[in-house]
C-alpha cells in the first residue's frame, strides 16, 4: 500500500474532528440519565436513523461486504440488505408496541411481564452475546488502524480503538450516538458513493463487470447457497429485533412517527451502502485479483482516490467500525444498569449519579474488552463472534414478543426455560457444526415451542 502523505493525514484529522465536536455538542444537551438513555424522547427522524445506522452499519457493511464481494459478488449484499429489511420491520411492527411499554430496555419489558428473576437471567445472557460482538468490533478497528498506522503496536491500536468508541457515546449517550451517527452517515455515504463513481468511471460502467466476471457466481444473490445467504439475511433480521441498541434508538424518537420515519430512512440507506461496497469489491477482483480480500476496500481508497479525500474515507472506515462497538457498549450498559444494578442500590435512583455510573461502566466495558483482545484468548473468543447475534436472538426474541403481545399469559417457568435452553442449543450446535442451517433458527424454534407450552399451561390454569 501507498505511504500516507500530509494530505491523507489532514483528511483523517478533519473526519475525526467532526466526530469529536458532534459528540461534545450532544454531551452538552445531556443533564440526566434519561437524556443519556433515550434523549428524553426528543429525537427527530434524522437522529433516530443516525443512532440505528451508527450501530448497524459497521465494518461488515463496508470492508466486510467488499471482501465478500471480492469472492462471491452480489451474494455479499445480504448483510446490508438484511439490515434494511430489519429496519423496515422495526418501523412497521416494532415501534408502537415497544414505545407503548414505557420501558427503557428490552429486558425490562420482559421483567415487567414475567418477573425480576427472569429479567436478570435475560439481561446477563443477552449482554454476554453483545459483549462478544464488541470484541469483534475492537479487533476490526485495530486492523483498520494497522492499515493507517502500520508501525503502531497492536496493543496501542486496541487502546486507540476503544478510546474512539468511548468518545463516540460517552458524552451524550443515545443523543451522541444519533448526532455522531448522522455525521458518520454523511461521511460514509460520501465515501461509498464517491468510490462507486470512481469505479464506474474507471471501468466504463456495470457492463464491464457483467462481461468479465462469471455470472453464476458474481451476479447471484445465493452464490453461497440459498440456506447460507437467505439464512444470513434472516439471522440479521432476528438479531436486530432483539438488540438493545436499536430499541434505544426507537425509544429516543419524540413520537411514534419520528421513530418510524427514522427506521424507514435506515431501511433505505443500508442496502445502498452495501451496493457501493460491492462495486468496489468487484473492481478490485478484476484489477487486483491477487490481493488479500480483506484489504480490498482500503487498498482501493489508497490507490484510486486523491490523498485528501482518501484520508477522509480511511478515517470514515475507522469511525464506521468504532461506531458499531460504541452503540453496542451503550446497549450493554443501559441493560445492566436498569435491570440489575438499580435493583442492588438505591443510589442509582439519583439521575446524576446514574449518569456518572453509566459513563464509568462504558469505560469499564471497553477496558475489559481491550484486555481480552490483547490476550491470546481474544482471538479465540473472536471465533465465537458468529454466535453473538444468535445468542441475543435466542435469549430475547420470543419472550419479548410474548411480553409485548401476551403479557402475563405465558407461564413464567416456561419463559425462563426458553431464555436458558434456547441459547444453549445455539452454542452447542454452532460448535458441533452438524446442521445445514444457522443454529439461531433452531434456538428460535425451541424458544417458540417452550413459550407455546407455557401459554397452554397458563391457559389451563385460568
Amino acid at each position: 500500500m501507498a505511504d500516507l502523505s500530509f494530505l491523507h493525514i489532514l483528511g483523517m484529522l478533519f473526519a475525526v474532528t467532526l466526530i469529536i465536536l458532534a459528540s461534545i455538542y450532544a454531551g452538552q444537551k445531556v443533564k440526566c440519565v434519561a437524556d443519556f438513555d433515550s434523549g428524553s424522547r426528543s429525537a427527530g427522524p434524522a437522529v433516530v436513523a443516525g443512532a440505528i445506522l451508527g450501530t448497524l452499519v459497521g465494518g461488515s457493511s463496508t470492508i466486510g461486504t467488499a471482501q465478500l464481494a471480492f469472492h462471491f459478488g452480489f451474494s455479499a449484499w445480504w448483510f446490508t440488505l438484511g439490515g434494511g429489511i430489519a429496519c423496515a420491520v422495526l418501523g412497521l411492527i416494532w415501534v408502537h408496541p415497544l414505545r407503548r411499554t414505557n420501558c427503557p430496555t428490552l429486558v425490562s419489558i420482559i421483567t415487567q411481564a414475567y418477573g425480576h428473576r427472569i429479567g436478570v437471567t435475560a439481561s446477563l445472557l443477552s449482554s454476554v452475546g453483545t459483549f462478544i460482538n464488541i470484541l469483534a468490533q475492537l479487533l476490526s478497528a485495530a486492523a483498520v488502524i494497522a492499515i493507517i498506522l502500520p508501525d503502531l503496536r497492536f496493543v496501542y491500536s486496541l487502546i486507540l480503538s476503544a478510546a474512539l468508541m468511548a468518545i463516540y457515546v460517552i458524552f451524550g449517550g443515545v443523543l451522541s450516538a444519533g448526532l455522531v451517527g448522522i455525521v458518520k452517515l454523511i461521511l460514509l455515504i460520501i465515501s461509498v458513493f464517491y468510490g462507486s463513481f470512481l469505479v464506474l468511471r474507471l471501468t466504463g460502467g456495470v457492463s464491464t463487470f457483467y462481461n468479465t466476471l462469471d455470472h453464476a457466481t458474481y451476479f447471484n444473490l445465493f452464490a453461497r447457497g440459498f440456506s447460507t445467504d437467505a439464512g444470513s439475511g434472516l439471522s440479521l433480521l432476528l438479531g436486530v429485533l432483539s438488540t438493545q441498541s436499536y430499541a434505544q434508538a426507537l425509544l429516543a424518537g419524540r413520537d411514534d412517527r419520528a421513530a418510524r420515519t427514522g427506521a424507514f430512512i435506515s431501511a433505505c440507506i443500508s442496502p445502498l451502502i452495501g451496493l457501493g461496497s460491492i462495486l468496489i469489491g468487484l473492481y478490485m477482483r478484476i484489477t487486483y485479483p491477487g490481493i488479500e480480500a480483506q484489504v480490498a476496500f482500503p487498498q482501493f481508497v489508497l490507490d484510486q482516490m486523491p490523498p485528501l479525500p482518501a484520508g477522509l474515507v480511511l478515517a470514515t472506515l475507522l469511525i464506521t467500525v468504532t461506531g458499531t462497538g460504541a452503540g453496542l457498549s451503550l446497549g450493554i450498559v443501559t441493560t445492566l444498569r436498569t435491570d440489575i444494578f438499580k435493583r442492588l442500590t438505591c443510589r442509582l435512583d439519583h439521575p446524576r449519579v446514574s449518569l456518572m455510573f453509566s459513563r464509568a461502566m462504558i469505560l469499564l466495558v471497553l477496558a475489559i474488552a481491550c484486555i481480552l483482545c490483547a490476550c491470546p484468548i481474544g482471538h479465540t473468543i473472536l471465533n465465537f463472534s458468529f454466535m453473538s447475534m444468535g445468542l441475543r436472538g435466542a435469549v430475547l426474541l420470543v419472550p419479548l414478543c410474548c411480553a409485548m403481545w401476551l403479557p402475563g399469559l405465558v407461564d413464567r417457568r416456561w419463559i425462563l426455560c426458553s431464555i436458558v435452553l434456547s441459547p444453549a442449543l445455539v452454542m452447542v450446535f454452532e460448535l458441533l457444526k452438524i446442521l445445514p442451517f444457522d443454529p439461531l433458527f433452531l434456538g428460535i424454534a425451541a424458544s417458540a415451542v417452550l413459550c407455546g407450552i407455557g401459554y397452554t399451561v397458563r391457559q389451563a390454569k385460568l
